[in-house]
C-alpha cells in the first residue's frame, strides 16, 4: 500500500513539474491546499503569490480580444486628438516625373490609413469640389476654396466642373486637378457616369462639396463616390425628397437658380465650412483674389500691343452682345450684354486713353470695326486667364455684369459696372466703393435702357488722373 502511495505522488508531481508550489505529499494535505485560496495565508503562501494569484483572476479572456494588452500607460487623449487645426501634411510632395505622384497607390493595393488625430477631429486631406455653371459661377466659387484651404491647412482640393468652367482655374493656385464633367446634365452618357464616379471613388476624398441642386439622382452619385462626409445643396422644392437621406449635410437653395444670389450665392456653404468647432474660431470668407502666370502675361502682353494699346494706357471694354459661349455671362443675369453700338457712344465720351474692345469671337470683330472703325483696338480674349491678364495691365475696366467686372475686383482696379437692374448690381458688387467700382443701373429693369450720359460722366474716372499729372 505505501508503494502505491509513492508512485501515485510520484505521477502526480512530475504532471504539476517542477515549478509547482503546492506539495502534494499525502491526499491529507489537501485542506492545505485550499487554505491557500481563503482569506487567512498559510505560512508557506505568502502575500506575493497572492496578489498574483488575484492578478490572473482578474484577467479577460483573451479569446474575446487576443489583442487587448489592458490599458497603455504611455497614451495620451485629450485635446492631441479631439481639438484644434489639422496639421500640414507630413507626406512628401507628390513626384512630377510620376502619373501616380508620390504615395499614391494603385488600384488594388493597400490604401493609407488616416491617422486617429484626422478620423477624431474630422480633418479633410483630400476635398472635390463639384461647381455646377460657367466661368462666372466658378470664379465665385474662388473665395469659397480658400476658406476650406485656411480651415484645413495641408489638404488638397480638386474640382469637376464643365468645359467652360474649367478654365477659371488656371488663375487659382489652390485646385490640384480640374476634370471636365457637366454636373448640370440630367440624362449623362453611361460610359461618362460610371467612369466618373469610378475616378473619385479611387481617390478617396475625405469630402465632396457640390453647388449643383440635387435629388435622389445627384445625391447618389455622390454616395457612390464614398467620401466621408458629402454636402450639397438641394432643390428648394419636392424634387429634393430622399437626397437627404445620402448626404451627410445639405443646404435648402433659395431659389431653383442658385446664381440669383449674385456675389454671395454660396453664403449657406461657407457658413457651414467656416463654422466654430474643435477650439477652432469662425473662419472669415476671405476676397476674390486671383493668380496670373508669367506666360500668361507675355501672350496677352504680345495681343495688346498689336492692337495698338499700351500697358497702363487703355481702358478694357468687355460685355459686347454675342451668342458664343465665351462672353462670361453669370447664369443669375441674363441679361448683361450690350450691342456694340451703344458701347461705340460711351467710347466717344473717353479722352485721354484708348479703348480696348474685347471680343469673344472672330466673326465680331468686323462688325466692331464698321461701328467704332478700322483704327479701333480690338482683341480676341477667350478664357479668363487671359482676361484677367489684359485687366491686370489695364488702367480700368468698363463692363456690363460679366466677368470682367469680378477680375477687376480682385486685381483691384477702378471700374464701372453696367446693370440691368439696382438689385442686380447691390447682388453681385456688394461694398462697391470699397472696390472702387461705380455701378450704373437702368431704371426701366432692361440693360439696353441704360442711361448713357451717366455712363460718360462716370467714365470722367479714367481721365482725371491723366489731366492731374499733365498740371
Amino acid at each position: 500500500m505505501a508503494a502505491t502511495s509513492s508512485l501515485l505522488s510520484n505521477s502526480i508531481s512530475k504532471l504539476l513539474g517542477p515549478t509547482s508550489s503546492i506539495p502534494f505529499t499525502s491526499l491529507n494535505n489537501a485542506s492545505q491546499t485550499q487554505s491557500c485560496f481563503s482569506s487567512d495565508p498559510q505560512p508557506f503562501c505568502t502575500t506575493r503569490k497572492l496578489n498574483k494569484i488575484r492578478a490572473n483572476a482578474k484577467k479577460k479572456n483573451s479569446w474575446l480580444d487576443p489583442f487587448d494588452d489592458g490599458e497603455d500607460p504611455d497614451m495620451e487623449y485629450g485635446s492631441l486628438f479631439s481639438d484644434g487645426k489639422q496639421d500640414e501634411d507630413p507626406r512628401l510632395p507628390d513626384d512630377p516625373n510620376s502619373p501616380r505622384g508620390f504615395l499614391k497607390f494603385p488600384t488594388g493595393f493597400s490604401v493609407e490609413v488616416a491617422s486617429l488625430g484626422s478620423k477624431i477631429r474630422g480633418d479633410v486631406r483630400r476635398c472635390c469640389c463639384i461647381i455646377s455653371g460657367g466661368v462666372y459661377e466658378n470664379l465665385l466659387f474662388f473665395p469659397t476654396i480658400q476658406l476650406i484651404k485656411d480651415r484645413y491647412p495641408g489638404v488638397q482640393i480638386d474640382t469637376v466642373t464643365t468645359e467652360r468652367g474649367k478654365q477659371a482655374y488656371e488663375i487659382n493656385k489652390n485646385v490640384r486637378w480640374a476634370d471636365v464633367y457637366d454636373p448640370d446634365d440630367d440624362f449623362p452618357e453611361p460610359a461618362e457616369y460610371t467612369d466618373m464616379i469610378g475616378v473619385l471613388k479611387n481617390r478617396y476624398y475625405d469630402m465632396i462639396l457640390s453647388t449643383r441642386l440635387a435629388g435622389i439622382g445627384h445625391a447618389a452619385f455622390m454616395y457612390m463616390a464614398t467620401a466621408r462626409e458629402r454636402v450639397s445643396y438641394i432643390y428648394p422644392n419636392v424634387n429634393a425628397a430622399g437626397a437627404g437621406l445620402l448626404l451627410s449635410e445639405s443646404f435648402k437653395a433659395d431659389s431653383m437658380n442658385l446664381s440669383e444670389g449674385g456675389y454671395h450665392m454660396y453664403h449657406q456653404m461657407e457658413e457651414w465650412l467656416g463654422r466654430p468647432r474643435n477650439n477652432v474660431p469662425r473662419h472669415v470668407v476671405s476676397p476674390l483674389k486671383v493668380t496670373i502666370s508669367r506666360k500668361v502675361k507675355e501672350v496677352v502682353e504680345e495681343k495688346y500691343r498689336k492692337a495698338g494699346a499700351q500697358k497702363g494706357k487703355y481702358v478694357v471694354i468687355h460685355g459686347i452682345k454675342c451668342d458664343s459661349k465665351a462672353s462670361m455671362q453669370s447664369k443669375g443675369d441674363p441679361d448683361s450684354l450690350l450691342p456694340i453700338e451703344v458701347w461705340n457712344e460711351i467710347t466717344k465720351a473717353i479722352s485721354g486713353i484708348r479703348p480696348l474692345f474685347v471680343i469673344p469671337h472672330e466673326k465680331e470683330r468686323e462688325n466692331v470695326e464698321d461701328v467704332a472703325g478700322y483704327d479701333a483696338s480690338i482683341v480676341f480674349i477667350t478664357t479668363p486667364g487671359q482676361l484677367a491678364a489684359l485687366i491686370s495691365d489695364s488702367a480700368g475696366v468698363i463692363a456690363t455684369n460679366t466677368a470682367a467686372i469680378q477680375l477687376a475686383n480682385a486685381r483691384d482696379k477702378p471700374s464701372i459696372g453696367l446693370f440691368c437692374s439696382e438689385e442686380k448690381s447691390n447682388a453681385f458688387v456688394p461694398n462697391a466703393e470699397e472696390k472702387k467700382c461705380a455701378l450704373i443701373s437702368s431704371k426701366t429693369g432692361r440693360l439696353i435702357d441704360i442711361d448713357v450720359e451717366a455712363v460718360k460722366n462716370a467714365v470722367q474716372v479714367f481721365t482725371v488722373p491723366l489731366a492731374l499729372a499733365a498740371v
